[in-house]
């Protein structure tokens, strides 16, 4: 996060003032250490780190400095709209990568075996915790089953386990909130009418942050889970009969940060791309991102862009200049 908004800032000429999460603050400070050891300047590159305490007030200092003329904020959805507010008092120009809801979508055409490795790459990396994590799983009525038979095989044989054992592909969730949020997502699906194919649960012999991966089946509108992002290891499947219904079902939410979907037909492929309301779209491809492609999103998931040259503008001013009264001189 913190080199994809520092590098283009950077480059623009811009001295960076990063404020990292709470929780992850050494990443910060390592990237500090190289700054010097690669020679930028004292004061070009700094680093404020603070208590989760005192962290609003670090916040609202930086929004509302005349000195600070940009922020950049990945996180929350609520606290990006808190920054945006307070920036405004100095009418600051802002880029804010905030929450997503992710959905999937499988097509008949799609496929199956293909889309299943996609499912797995994009819902389950990082155990679910990345912004752009598939977070509802569409899948059409006609390959519904097959597709839920190959997940929750694919699913079953993940290893969880200390992330510094390399035979380990699921780690712990990064504290007690995000398990309890899993937990809770969880419960209130069953409540409300979900079955749950493999997982549920937290996996307490390897610590009580690890969560069992997860798949859940007839999931609906109603259920947490599809309207608040997990951010963790559970599945969520819903069926949708048509094109229109399932373009209708990935975009009922406030959220516009990535969609995908899987299709072998040409004609549907161009016409969901351009239906579905999220600032980058992966066709036949979960894993979408790179530091040459544009990132952000649509609707509340933010505003402005990162990476490739679009993330550059973020942090650059266009200036218009009309020059008259200038006399011709001979050229040499």
């Amino acid at each position: 996060m913190i080199t994809r908004k520092a590098g283009p800032a950077l480059a623009a000429g811009c001295a960076v003032v990063v404020k990292p999460s709470e929780e992850t603050p050494f990443s910060a400070l390592a990237i500090a250490e190289l700054a010097h050891e690669a020679g930028i300047p004292p004061g070009v590159f700094n680093v404020v780190t603070s208590s989760r305490d005192s962290t609003p007030s670090v916040g609202t200092t930086l929004a509302s400095s005349d000195l600070v003329r940009k922020l950049s904020f990945t996180g929350s959805t609520t606290v990006g709209k808190l920054l945006m507010a307070q920036c405004a008092s100095t009418v600051k120009k802002v880029s804010l990568e905030l929450g997503g809801n992710a959905p999937l979508l499988i097509f008949n055409s799609a496929d199956i075996d293909q889309a299943v490795a996609g499912a797995m790459a994009s819902k389950f990396r990082n155990t679910g915790q990345t912004c752009i994590c598939t977070n509802r799983i569409l899948v059409q009525r006609g390959v519904h089953d097959e597709f839920v038979e190959k997940l929750v095989s694919a699913v079953s044989k993940l290893v969880q386990g200390n992330p510094f054992d390399e035979s380990s592909q699921q780690g712990p969730l990064i504290n007690e909130a995000a398990a309890q949020k899993v937990e809770n997502h969880v419960n209130d699906a069953v409540e409300k009418g979900a079955e749950l194919l493999v997982g549920g649960a937290r996996a307490e012999e390897l610590g009580s942050l690890f969560f069992r991966p997860s798949v859940a089946v007839g999931v609906s509108g109603e259920m947490r889970v599809t309207c608040e992002e997990t951010f963790g290891p559970l599945a969520a499947v819903m069926t949708f009969d048509d094109e229109e219904e399932g373009i209708t079902m990935a975009n009922a939410t406030p959220f516009g940060l990535a969609g995908y979907f899987y299709s072998g037909d040409p004609g549907q492929i161009w016409r969901v791309s351009e239906a579905l309301e999220t600032g980058m779209v992966g066709v036949n491809e979960t894993m979408i991102t790179s530091e040459n492609t544009i990132f952000g999103g649509m609707k509340q998931s933010g505003l402005g862009k990162e990476g490739g040259r679009y993330g550059l503008r973020e942090y650059l001013e266009t200036k218009f200049v009309c020059m008259g009264g200038i006399a011709e001189r001979p050229v040499d």
